[in-house]
């Protein structure tokens, strides 16, 4: 395929935060874009917006007649998450289209440009949004495909005018083996997508593959700990390459100092809170710093990161109440969101609504999602969001709860999740999920203003 002669592109799957970012990224290049999605949401809406439509009805008839023959100056790209059996997906199969996944199409559009690929099982989006803020403020300049909405840009897709591009690299389905970086950061290889990999170890080898395709003279970052044998190490709280210390609390806000073999940048204010975001800044300091950004370009990019939406995101916050959303939806991401607020609000009751993702991620991390959990103060659990999967037998969100050692905790629907909020007025409360658990950050927010 070569990007030159692509003159229209249809999506679909296009309403996910990935599949998006390429609608946004070829229209900006003046291509005719549209797709198709299951359900209308805020970014389907935003796309509309912005001169993309989108449609909601798995018709070929709703196909636009110019997508209804191939041909070399067409591109469709479909993401795994849609069904074998989809209408839209099938009329271009027959007709003999030749279809393209999101994650072939970036390493396509990567491939002539310096890659700076963030991978993770966990803590990849926040800290590809990290790097490429600091690229941004710095006046570096990059292009950035991210996978969640940029709280300083308002947007998944960056549009830079240099060569360099931030891409956020999934190992969902394999992805990021379409990708050969110059620099790689890899945050985190925790066990997770087992019902892709079977086993921890085959998910391992994967990293370990993606890791070895930086190109020669590249450089890979990695947390310390991680089962790799090259890269620089980073941590926030053990002897690495890279490491922050004299981290504290002043006023609600985390400052570190940051130290590698060469450079030392101290009192760095990070914009957004948590241990595990300054963990990702050290990281993300690391990647720039190869990429000759100045050191106090560095620490004023951080103290002016607004964060990535659903990623630790203030809701709320003033001297009565505090609501955090966040998008964790692993035992480790859950432990780290929790105890991160929990550190900033030692004094505060946490109520905590949460919202499994995946009959199989609930099935094969239930015992360590009950002991996430029970370091909240009170738990509101939501049914399973079950995306791609059909129900498993015996498995639901009572897996979870019935491991918990926690005493307050209790089953809820969405509204009743509401309801229960808008009575008990909860001084600091948490939501954490991916599913559609953001459909409740507004009425929630509603009920908690609602004095």
């Amino acid at each position: 395929m070569e990007l030159n002669n692509i003159k229209q592109v249809y999506l679909i799957g296009i309403g996910g935060i990935g599949m998006s970012g390429l609608a946004r990224y070829f229209h900006h290049s003046g291509c005719v874009v549209c797709g198709y999605d299951k359900t209308s949401t805020d970014l389907t809406n935003e796309l509309h917006r912005e001169g993309i439509p989108v449609i909601f009805d798995d018709r070929e008839e709703w196909i636009p007649l110019g997508f209804r023959t191939p041909d070399p100056g067409t591109l469709i790209i479909y993401t795994p998450a849609i069904p074998k059996d989809s209408a839209i997906l099938n009329f271009f199969r027959d007709k003999d289209f030749e279809l393209f996944k999101r994650s072939q199409v970036l390493g396509i559009i990567s491939k002539g440009m310096f890659t700076v690929a963030v991978a993770g099982t966990h803590g990849k989006t926040t800290t590809s949004s990290m790097v490429a803020h600091i690229l941004k403020d710095s006046g570096k300049d990059c292009s950035a495909f991210l996978g969640g909405i940029s709280s300083n840009y308002q947007s998944n897709v960056l549009y830079g005018k240099n060569n360099i591009v931030v891409v956020e690299a999934d190992e969902y389905d394999r992805s990021f083996l379409t990708l050969y970086p110059d620099i790689a950061i890899i945050t985190s290889m925790d066990a997770d997508h087992l019902d892709i990999y079977g086993d921890h170890r085959h998910l391992t080898d994967s990293f370990k593959l993606f890791a070895s395709q930086i190109k020669p003279g590249g450089k890979l970052i990695h947390r310390i700990g991680l089962p790799l044998e090259t890269g620089f190490t980073y941590s926030v709280d053990a002897d690495a390459d890279a490491s922050a210390s004299n981290i504290r609390i002043e006023n609600g806000d985390f400052y570190f100092d940051f130290k590698n073999s060469s450079t030392s940048i101290v009192n760095i204010k990070l914009g957004i809170a948590g241990l595990h975001n300054i963990e990702n800044a050290v990281a993300a300091i690391e990647a720039t710093l190869l990429l000759n950004v100045e050191a106090d370009a560095i620490k004023s990019a951080l103290g002016s990161f607004k964060g990535v939406k659903r990623r630790f995101e203030y809701i709320i916050k003033n001297d009565h109440q505090v609501y955090i959303d966040d998008y964790a939806h692993h035992p480790e991401e859950l432990k780290a969101c929790i105890r991160s607020v929990k550190r900033l609000y030692p004094d505060k009751k946490l109520t905590t609504i949460f919202q499994p993702h995946l009959f199989t991620r609930t099935r094969d991390f239930a015992d360590g999602f009950a002991e996430a959990l029970d370091l909240t103060d009170e738990l509101i659990m939501l049914d399973i969001y079950p995306a791609r999967e059909l129900p498993i037998e015996g498995v639901s969100a009572d897996m979870i709860l019935d491991r918990m050692k926690l005493k307050n905790k209790r089953r809820s629907g969405k509204q009743e999740a509401i309801d229960i909020v808008k009575d008990e007025r909860p001084e600091l409360l948490l939501t954490v999920g991916a599913g559609d658990i953001d459909q409740l950050i507004q009425p929630l927010k509603h009920v908690l203003q609602d004095v």
